[in-house]
């Protein structure tokens, strides 16, 4: 532990920019910089391919070996851990002791430090062999990065591309102020942490702890994308971070409509993982972060004809997620909705066209890189519940048939599918389907007789001859006589409740196909 300094002698707020440290992996701008700061007489100082290209622009800049009188050795992996160089930027000058002492061991300070990191979370990304990903593990970057912020009372530290104009601006205003200072600083302690964060997860999954698959430590880093209006709520304050490396519905690009709002973002997640749920062309329509119909079709726009057929009501105002470009046909089918959100890897220019017209209507692509990503993270008080997302889906071939004659392939393919689209409805779950679209949604019941009744009576008559999926076993036979008496032709649950033998029984009385998957799609 350091003792406090004594009441600095003297205070400073705009601080002139003499001297200049630059050193970036990201060479975005760089020159747009580099120039504005040799236009102001600013010395720089940088390190290899920075220097090197700064200089092959024209634009004078010292080799970081001038300063210290040592080469860049190991490979690169030694260059600027050096007193001369984080002496220049930890002293202190709002105290005469630090500035005697620079005096004395002849080293000049920085008033600037323009760091960003190898690209560490860039090269996991792509696959690379671990010795590459160890190789880009950035030591000197974090070391500048967090001496200059600790040091933000006489040095502005500047770690994204995206500052340079507001830095450009400083220094030929006289200098950083104290207040963009401190904002510098926070974003550059920030962005360590995001790093540092990044790597420790990296090495805890490259060198596991033990077996269970789990880290030891948990760190979640990101970044602020935006201040929503509200929350949940309009008395509820609200933001949207993004996850350093994520490629999901918080990195969507907006082509269009009005921003986004908390619950849009909800709604649009669930939607998002219900379509991807399944390969084929899908749609999900959402309302209050559940389904109010999920299909597929042999187009898009037949996947979202059938899915809004399922419970037209609810889909007024609901969010729309496509697996699929989003074509003119299926902007056709979608225009004359009231809808929240559509989000969807593209738009075909026509379907924009059409979509646009909606002036209100928040139309999201999807990252390119998107993935749906393995491991999911809940909030509870005091910690956070991990867990691996659920994608397992038995293939009907695995099934076990309990009860009635072996279904023919298009009931059993109506089935596969209504077992994977019950996954996204919260429990309690029931799913009534037909010819690979829902027709009847039960969810989020306290109990499953609930559901079962509000299943069927969202069907109405076309719940007679279509199949049914309970996302869990049916404790009691009384909900299954439920989905019976409305004309089910077949069933999967998972089974492995204490009266399955009652169940079993209720569905052959009834003559109906029954299988069990053994497995349970919980979703709360």
């Amino acid at each position: 532990m350091v003792s406090a300094l004594p009441a600095p002698d003297r205070t400073r707020d705009r601080v002139p920019v003499k001297r200049a440290l630059i050193s970036v992996s990201d060479k975005t701008d760089l020159l747009t910089l580099a120039r504005a700061l040799a236009a102001a007489g600013v010395e720089i100082v940088s390190t290899g391919s920075t220097c090197q290209t700064i200089r092959d622009a024209g634009i004078d800049a010292r080799e970081v070996s001038e300063i210290t009188g040592f080469p860049e050795s190991l490979d690169g992996r030694v260059k600027t851990l050096h007193p001369s160089i984080h002496g220049g930027i930890l002293a202190d000058l709002r105290y005469d002791s630090h500035v005697n002492q620079l005096t004395e061991l002849g080293i000049a300070p920085f008033e600037l430090v323009v760091v960003n990191l190898y690209p560490f979370s860039e090269m996991v990304a792509s696959g690379a062999d671990a010795t590459v990903v160890v190789e880009n593990i950035d030591i000197g970057g974090p070391a500048m990065v967090r001496a200059a912020a600790k040091n933000h009372h006489n040095v502005a530290i500047v770690v994204e591309p995206s500052d340079y104009a507001e830095i450009i601006d400083a220094v030929t205003a006289g200098g950083t102020t104290l207040d963009q200072r401190k904002v510098l600083a926070g974003r550059a302690f920030a962005h360590t942490a995001g790093y540092d964060s990044a790597v420790s997860h990296w090495m805890q999954n490259e060198y596991p702890h033990d077996e269970s698959g789990f880290t030891p430590a948990l760190r979640i880093a990101a970044e602020k994308i935006d201040t929503l209006r509200y929350g949940e709520n309009s008395h509820q304050a609200g933001a949207v971070y993004g996850a350093h490396g994520g490629a999901g519905l918080a990195q969507a690009t907006q082509l269009h409509g009005k921003e986004m709002s908390y619950n849009n973002f909800v709604d649009a997640d669930a939607a998002v993982r219900a379509a991807f749920d399944h390969t084929e062309p899908t749609v999900a329509i959402v309302k209050h972060a559940n389904p109010c119909g999920i299909a597929v079709g042999s187009t898009i726009a037949e996947a979202h004809a059938r899915a809004h057929a399922c419970d037209p009501v609810s889909a007024f105002g609901g969010v729309i997620a496509s697996n699929g470009i989003i074509s003119k046909a299926a902007a056709a089918s979608i225009v004359d909705v009231f809808t929240e959100v559509v989000v969807a890897p593209g738009f075909d220019a026509d379907a924009l066209e059409i979509l646009t017209t909606k002036k209100n209507l928040r139309l999201l692509t999807l990252p390119e890189s998107f993935a749906v990503v393995e491991r999911e993270v809940r909030q509870v008080s005091g910690g956070f519940l991990v867990q691996d997302v659920d994608r397992f889906f038995s293939p009907a071939s695995e099934w076990t048939l309990v009860t009635g004659d072996p279904a023919d392939p298009a009931t059993l393919s109506d089935l596969e599918f209504a077992w994977r689209a019950c996954r996204a409805v919260k429990s309690n779950a029931i799913l009534l389907a037909k010819d690979g679209a829902s027709v009847g949604i039960g969810m989020g019941q306290v109990n499953r007789v609930d559901s079962c009744h509000l299943a069927v009576t969202r069907a109405g008559d076309r719940s007679n001859g279509s199949v049914a999926a309970s996302d869990a076993f049916f404790p009691f036979a009384d909900g299954l006589r439920v989905l019976l008496d409305a004309g089910i032709t077949a069933i999967v649950q998972p089974g492995g409740s204490v009266r399955d033998e009652e169940v079993i029984a209720a569905a052959s009385a009834a003559g109906v196909s029954m299988y069990f998957t053994n497995e349970r799609h919980f979703f709360h």
